[in-house]
């Protein structure tokens, strides 16, 4: 099987490559956590020192950072790794960044002879842990088909969005309306609250009328009505608000560049931001719904 340089073990990034070994890929990992890089080489794979030892001779290079300032140190300038990849290897970023970073990234790679595609994700750590990722891929049709056995063995469902920085767009298109979504429907659920529903019944209601959407159907806000979503569970786990409000942002910037008009996605993110500044970041993002319940 080929070598992968995995880059970046955290939540998303440790279950994703630890799936890679499962699927018979050698894995050659760099994380600065300690703790993260001993919790898979145990499970099978190369523990590095730096991500240069980590890409070295790898056939495919893995990174799944916090922002595009460390995607662009990680692969490009006096810090880049670029020097040692092969220059048969294909570089995938599953990071969420913005766009323009990637494009940029992409170039200067592509001008050493090196292949790339950004293929930021859909699913949150269930999905990673599970190997159900959605991989959303910008970059040639070539190299898509080229990473397909990769991010196969990580993800269900592959989409190829255009070029480099097309996977990047789509994906903060999607979260955009999913946080459009959520706050929809915890208005909507707490207006009924307020007014003597039942808000399982309500939930029912809509479901089966035009209100129907995937926050009622699979990630309902309202505590207590469905079981094993992080609203009945105080709202650990999941998606945090802290990442809603940076692809929000990224989504803002982004609007700001191509000057469309994103009223909602705007609305969104300044009540994700709010949210976040009231201490619940690190919560799951449908815990905007506290933001319209009634206090005691």
């Amino acid at each position: 099987m080929s070598t992968v340089a995995f880059i970046g073990l955290g939540n998303m990034g440790g279950p994703m490559a630890s799936n890679l070994l499962k699927a018979g890929f050698k894995v050659q990992a760099f994380d600065l956590s300690e703790t993260a890089l001993a919790q898979l080489a145990a499970e099978g794979a190369k523990a590095c020192t730096s991500a240069a030892e980590a890409a070295t001779a790898a056939d495919f290079v893995i990174s799944m950072l916090p922002a595009g300032k460390h995607v662009a140190m990680t692969y490009t300038g006096e810090t880049g790794i670029a020097s040692v990849l092969r220059k048969d290897a294909l570089v995938i970023d599953c990071s969420t960044i913005d766009a323009t970073t990637a494009r940029k990234v992409g170039a200067e790679l592509a001008a050493q002879g090196i292949a790339f595609i950004d293929a930021p994700v859909s699913g949150g750590v269930g999905g990673a842990k599970a190997g159900t990722l959605t991989f959303i891929v910008g970059g040639s049709e070539q190299n898509f088909n080229r990473a397909q056995s990769v991010l196969s063995a990580m993800g269900k469902n592959l989409f190829h969005a255009g070029d480099v920085g097309a996977g990047q767009v789509a994906k903060i298109c999607n979260n955009m309306l999913l946080s459009i979504l959520m706050v929809g429907t915890s208005e909507a659920l707490q207006l009924g609250i307020d007014n003597g529903l039942d808000p399982k019944v309500l939930s029912d209601i809509m479901l089966k009328s035009s209100g129907r959407n995937w926050t009622l159907e699979l990630y309902n806000p309202c505590p207590d009505v469905m079981p094993n979503v992080p609203s009945s569970n105080g709202y650990q786990g999941g998606f945090m608000v802290d990442l809603m409000a940076k692809d929000l942002s990224l989504a803002t910037e982004t609007a700001l560049s191509s000057q469309s008009s994103t009223p909602m996605g705007t609305l969104a993110r300044s009540l994700y931001v709010a949210h976040q500044r009231q201490g619940h970041g690190k919560e799951d993002f449908s815990g905007i719904f506290q933001m319209f319940a009634k206090k005691n």
